[in-house]
């Protein structure tokens, strides 16, 4: 004991002298000091840089994580760059803002443990929204009104101010009274042969279509769009209309919710259609459709989100069909690069679920659910909408290049329209609709029970090229005779059954590096007995459709000269006519059940 005592009385006078050394070497040297997270976390550095290529300082960059939740801030240096460090494994996102540009955003960025991804964000020019300014009574301004103008379109360096909506200044100042700000907008003009048919809905093609969304006093996001033209069948004018409002959270706006909408649209039954429906004293019968919608998100906890919200659809159609639709989406991240959500949903699917990559995605998102129509048939000549009661839960993990998917879902559908060609005979008994965007009908085949799952792997080949391959089983309307002897509508539906569904599906998505090209190019074999068109999945961004489809998107340069943006389309849906189902009858007619109908489509679109 005494020995014991005495080396802690040695040691004493050491440790009291060591312990000021290391600290003046930490101190001295901090490049020294291990950080308890080095070698456990990834970086992503980039740089912001217009059109021509020139660093742009000042700019706003904000970071996410894969539930959309903000988690840094910062504003790039002079050279442009910007730099996230010690960030913990998982999928992120990126969103740059800057004074006279578009917004722009990178997302599904992974990092790994001791990664390092760089990002080069390139910003495209935009109007400036215009601001007028009145001069008062007393000495004429410093200022003329010519170098006002050619100051407010100026790029701003480091515009602190515009990075903060709440700060707005000195009371009665300029910046206080500003009333719309952000301000974008699109116009796209499109024709094509045939209307994109899926299992919830058809996706007309008026014509020209235009969105246009501004921030009113800083946190309130207001977007208008519209749909008009003639349609094709009828030859009479058509429209559509839809409304926007949210309102952003946060200092920063990392969030916009809720969103309410409300969409009407107005489509003229064609003429053949008409006459074998009502009397020419009545005139030409249309279909109205009005939508209230409500879209919020909550998020309850780091890694746990819950998206829900409903719609409140009334169609007119001889009849007012009056539905409730509510929906929900839950969102669990579990692991760096895992996701598993369990989603519920009637009716027709959130808009951004169906948008592709493209320019000004969130502007497309509403003239996509503004030309979605209802699925309308008859029944017994009485109007039906078709209705659907969808569970799914998918899981997504991405694992360096690669990524898997895995989805199973369960489908109830009610009063199911399918695409027929040849059922004018049908026309008099009130079983059939003609088609009120194609040279077909819509033929009520009645409900069914739909369950399966969808098996993914997506492969990245570099910074520009994706392959995917996909194996789906689910529930399905199949034919196993194709022959009848009284050819009536009832007999037809005689001949369809619950069935079940395969399909294999292979895609490639190519992006070429200087002309910016996105190429999208899948085949998808199946049953060719099957007459119901695949099932639509909320929880996996991949589509499944049958035959050879190929969409093209084009960016078109334009030069700072002209500061909009051109994109040309191209969506060119089972251009081998698979999955065309024919029926035959003794007395002469034949019938062609089509799932999914040939479409081709092209566009033109102008954001600025």
């Amino acid at each position: 004991m005494k020995r014991s005592g005495a080396r802690s009385a040695r040691r004493a006078p050491v440790l009291s002298c060591l312990g000021p050394c290391l600290l003046a070497v930490a101190s001295v040297s901090p490049s020294l000091a291990v950080t308890p997270s080095q070698g456990f976390t990834g970086t992503i550095v980039g740089v912001v840089t217009d059109l021509a290529g020139a660093p742009q300082a000042g700019a706003s960059v904000l970071l996410y994580d894969r539930f959309e939740k903000l988690r840094r801030r910062l504003l790039t240096d002079d050279r442009g760059g910007f730099r996230f460090e010690d960030l913990a494994a998982g999928l992120y996102s990126v969103r740059v803002s800057l004074a006279s540009f578009m917004p722009a955003i990178r997302d599904g960025i992974l990092v790994q443990a001791g990664s390092n991804n760089l990002l080069t964000i390139t910003l495209a020019s935009v109007f400036s929204t215009i601001e007028l300014s009145y001069s008062g009574s007393g000495p004429p301004p410093l200022m003329t009104e010519e170098w006002k103008w050619v100051l407010r379109t100026g790029n701003a360096t480091r515009p602190v101010l515009r990075l903060l909506p709440d700060l707005t200044g000195p009371t009665g100042s300029h910046a206080s009274r500003q009333i719309f700000s952000g301000t974008s907008g699109m116009l796209k003009v499109s024709a094509g042969e045939g209307a994109l048919v899926s299992n919830f809905g058809s996706e007309s093609d008026l014509g020209t279509a235009f969105a246009l969304a501004t921030s009113l006093f800083g946190k309130n996001q207001v977007q208008l769009s519209g749909n008009f033209g003639f349609a094709s069948q009828s030859g009479l004018p058509s429209a559509g209309f839809r409304t926007s409002f949210s309102r952003s959270s946060g200092v920063l706006g990392d969030g916009l919710h809720p969103e309410v909408s409300l969409t009407m649209r107005q489509l003229f039954v064609p003429g053949r259609t008409a006459g074998g429906l009502v009397s020419s004293s009545v005139g030409l019968p249309a279909l109205r459709t009005l939508s209230l919608s409500m879209d919020d998100r909550l998020a309850l906890g780091d890694d746990l989100r819950l998206d829900y919200g409903f719609s409140l659809d009334s169609v007119s159609f001889f009849d007012r069909l009056n539905y409730f639709s509510p929906y929900a989406k839950l969102s669990y991240g579990f692991s760096p690069g895992a996701t598993l959500e369990v989603a519920y949903h009637s009716g027709v699917p959130r808009s951004d679920v169906m948008t592709g990559e493209t320019l000004n995605a969130p502007l497309q998102s509403e003239l996509n659910s503004l030309a979605l129509f209802p699925r309308v048939s008859l029944r017994q000549g009485r109007a039906t909408v078709q209705r659907s009661d969808n569970l799914e839960i998918g899981l997504r993990k991405t694992t360096g290049s690669r990524t898997y998917r895995v989805a199973v879902f369960r489908e109830n559908v009610r009063n199911a329209g399918l695409s027929a060609s040849g059922a004018g005979a049908f026309l008099a008994s009130g079983d059939v609709l003609p088609d009120l965007f194609t040279n077909a009908s819509v033929f009520n085949v009645g409900g069914y029970t739909s369950a399966g799952y969808l098996a993914s792997v997506t492969q990245k080949a570099g910074d520009h090229l994706e392959l995917t391959i996909m194996y789906g089983s689910g529930g399905a309307l199949v034919a196993d005779r194709v022959a009848g002897a009284t050819g009536t509508a009832e007999e037809l539906r005689s001949m369809i059954r619950q069935g079940r569904r395969q399909s294999v599906t292979t895609q490639v998505s190519a992006t070429l590096p200087r002309a910016r090209t996105l190429v999208v190019g899948g085949y998808q074999w199946a049953d060719r007995r099957v007459a119901t068109p695949p099932h639509f999945y909320v929880t996996q961004r991949l589509r499944t459709e049958p035959g050879l489809n190929i969409s093209v998107r084009q960016p078109v340069p334009t030069g700072p000269l002209f500061p909009v943006q051109m994109e040309v389309t191209a969506d060119l849906r089972n251009l081998l006519e698979q999955g065309y189902l024919p029926f035959h009858f003794s007395n002469g007619n034949q019938v062609v059940l089509m799932n999914t109908p040939r479409s081709v489509r092209g566009g033109l679109s102008f954001i600025f």
